[in-house]
Parts: structure tokens; C-alpha cells; sequence
């Protein structure tokens, strides 16, 4: 097999997006606070990286304004967003207007806004940056947890927003893992 050089360079943006676009993605809203105002963006390159230590990752545009908020302070909430929360992923996708002014919310441990309705949040310092292509991917240690709601999230798939469906009992017999938290 001959080994290929130049990966990546005929790969055409908008079917890239296209053919990722298939792997469903949870949405979150990334918070902080610079110790004037509350900032935030919603986020779907979100992860769990590590259990010991306990770290997670996310992957912000190197554009992003509000990155370099978050950069500078140290420190950064992650707020899972619920299915009924497409408005709220709505205010914190777009630019330039002020986000907190439609939601409710309160700080957390760091101080980073926790918004309410989200099914759980969690709250981070900064832990390491890499730079990515036209991203950074962000590691931070994880520092306080929210209490998980039973409700539903809110996903990203294919370019629109989607809901999980319960699933049988029959199937969830078929599934080699017992527990959801058997990925980690």
C-alpha cells in the first residue's frame, strides 16, 4: 500500500460538513464571566476526554470573541441543553446581541452562568489548548457537577435539531453495555 502525503487537501468544505453532519452531537452552551458580563456560545464539538482526572473538551472557532473571554478568565461552565431549548442554543449560536438577556440563570461554583432549564451543567477550569486547524481544542479540568434531569436533549443531526426516542426494553436487552456511563 502506498502511503498517502497530502491528506485532506481535496476534501471540498461543504460536503465535509455535509458527511460529519451525520454523527448526531449533543448541544451545549459554553459559559463565562469576565468579570464585568456573562458570556457564552453554544457548542456541539463537546466531550468527555478523562475520568482521573476528571477533564472534558471543547473546540471553538480561533474567531471566536467569546473564547478569548473564556481564554483569559481561567475558567468555564458547560451547559447541556434540553430538547425544549432550541430557542436558547438559538440566542447563544448567534452574534453580537446581548445572550442573558433572554435567560434565566445563576452562577456557579467559579462563577460561570449556569442557565436554568439546561439538563446538567459542568463547571471547569482551564486546563490546556491546542491549537487545531481553524479551532482550538480546549481541555478543561472539571472542578463541580450539576445534578442530571431526566429529561430528554436537545441533539444536532444533518443540519437541524433532533430528539432521542426511548428505547424498548427489547432492544436495550440486545445492547453490550448495561449502563450509558459504561463509555467513559
Amino acid at each position: 500500500m502506498t502511503p498517502v502525503t497530502d491528506v485532506g487537501s481535496d476534501i471540498d468544505p461543504a460536503r465535509f460538513r455535509s458527511v460529519l453532519g451525520h454523527f448526531c452531537t449533543g448541544v451545549a452552551v459554553v459559559t463565562g464571566h469576565d468579570g464585568r458580563a456573562p458570556v457564552g456560545f453554544a457548542c456541539q464539538s463537546f466531550a468527555a476526554l478523562s475520568l482521573d482526572p476528571p477533564l472534558v473538551l471543547f473546540c471553538p472557532a480561533k474567531t471566536s470573541r467569546t473564547w478569548a473571554v473564556l481564554a483569559e478568565s481561567g475558567r468555564f461552565a458547560v451547559n447541556v441543553l434540553a430538547e425544549d431549548q432550541q430557542d436558547v442554543s438559538a440566542v447563544f449560536g448567534a452574534r453580537g446581541q446581548d445572550k442573558f438577556a433572554t435567560v434565566d440563570w445563576s452562577p456557579s461554583p467559579s462563577g460561570s452562568p449556569l442557565l436554568a432549564g439546561a439538563l446538567t451543567w459542568i463547571d471547569c477550569e482551564l486546563e490546556t489548548v491546542h491549537e487545531a486547524g481553524d479551532h482550538y481544542v480546549v481541555v478543561g479540568r472539571v472542578t463541580a457537577l450539576g445534578e442530571p434531569s431526566e429529561d430528554r436533549p436537545l441533539l444536532f443531526h444533518r443540519g437541524r435539531y433532533t430528539v432521542t426516542e426511548p428505547v424498548t426494553d427489547a432492544l436495550a436487552a440486545l445492547m453490550p453495555w448495561p449502563r450509558p456511563d459504561d463509555w467513559l
